[in-house]
């Protein structure tokens, strides 16, 4: 790590009151030069609470959006306002109102993997680690669950009082991790306990022993008695979890596990969008107040 660009960081903050919030997924740089880390609805929750002036957001785009909307008073950038989310891209609000024309009588459930906009048009959100007690909350018996149809595939299978109405959207990256990864490590590591991300593919998560989001799996792994792990999500956890339990080993499913969104952002694009103030989240004020009813929903649950 280049410490005088680590220095000139940590002075900026504090000149500008700034905290740096980074997903579970970044490079160990920017995880390690973090106020918080964690998943989606951790990282929510800290820009919720955070007393900063200004947030400095680590992930990609539609994570930075939830910040803003929470936190109007704030200012969030992002270091790279490049780092999409393709997923959050393969469904747009003309076609969240068309279905939902379709099925007058269904909720929305909005995976907070999703644009502003589709949070304006949803009922409530949700976040991998959530998806279950959301769905589970809602008074209805039809749930239009956008955009990811294996998160949403999961939570039907234990919400099984509800039809399901699925969007066909994905994580391109979790869908690379195949049932035969989690054999074959398992074949090379059998005392290992096998996590497995929401967000995989259905016969992926029946190879899993537990199937956890990324905040999930950082209790898990300090919780649990097992002392190795296989881990089926984007290959940025690992390292996370190896930090933070030195005395356990943990073996990624497969190394293709890579979002090169997530990767974007570094170190000197961090020092650059506190010294020049850009990268800044502007949302639409009439779009981010129906957002920000459906996020709230989602962290009172």
């Amino acid at each position: 790590m280049n410490q005088e660009i680590v220095q000139k960081i940590q002075n900026l903050k504090k000149e500008k009151n700034a905290v740096i919030l980074a997903h579970n997924y970044q490079i160990p740089e920017v995880q390690d030069i973090a106020n918080y880390h964690g998943d989606s609805l951790g990282l929510s929750i800290e820009a919720s609470k955070t007393n900063a002036d200004k947030i400095v957001f680590c992930g990609v785009h539609f994570m930075a959006e939830t910040a803003a909307i929470l936190c109007p008073d704030k200012t969030v950038i992002m270091p790279d306002p490049n780092a999409g989310c393709p997923m959050a891209d393969m469904i747009t609000a003309k076609a969240l109102k068309e279905l939902k024309a379709q099925n007058p009588n269904a909720k929305v459930v909005c995976y907070v993997n999703s644009t502003a906009e589709i949070k304006a048009e949803s009922d409530i959100c949700c976040t991998s680690a959530n998806a279950v007690r959301v769905c589970q909350s809602l008074d209805c018996k039809e749930i239009i669950f956008v955009p990811d149809k294996y998160l949403g595939h999961y939570a039907s299978t234990i919400v099984t009082d509800k039809k399901f109405i699925l969007w066909e959207g994905y994580c391109p990256t979790h869908v690379m991790i195949l049932p035969q990864h989690i054999k074959e490590a398992k074949e090379k590591y059998p005392k290992a306990a096998v996590m497995v991300h929401p967000e995989c593919r259905p016969e992926t998560i029946a190879e899993a022993d537990q199937v956890l989001s990324t905040g999930g799996m950082e209790k898990f792994a300090g919780e649990s008695d097992s002392r190795e792990f296989i881990v089926a999500t984007e290959i940025g956890m690992v390292y996370r979890l190896q930090k933070d339990n030195p005395n356990k080993k943990f073996y990624p499913a497969t190394k293709l596990a890579v979002c090169p969104n997530m990767k974007k952002i570094n170190l000197e694009k961090i020092l650059w969008c506190l010294q020049d103030n850009k990268g800044k989240i502007i949302i639409p004020q009439v779009i981010a107040q129906k957002a920000k009813s459906a996020i709230e929903k989602m962290i009172v649950i």
